[in-house]
């Protein structure tokens, strides 16, 4: 198997229904730019709170893909 090089960029995705869907909004977003994706790991869980009250789901990803260097 040849050598590799692989980038790792944390994402932030969000969304007001549950932390699958946000990690989920950020993974489909990284992949409309970025190629050849290979891990996400969740790496933080929060909520974003208004008066007392989950306005959203938060979860802090990180996302590798394979580096292409000159």
């Amino acid at each position: 198997m040849a050598e590799s090089v692989y980038k790792v960029i944390e994402l932030v995705g969000t969304s007001t229904e549950s932390w699958e869907k946000a990690a989920a909004a950020a993974v489909n977003l990284a992949a409309q730019s970025l190629r050849d994706l290979r891990i996400a790991e969740v790496s933080t869980l929060d909520m974003q709170l208004e008066d007392g009250k989950v306005k959203a789901y938060r979860a802090k990803v990180k996302v590798s893909f394979k580096f292409e260097g000159s």
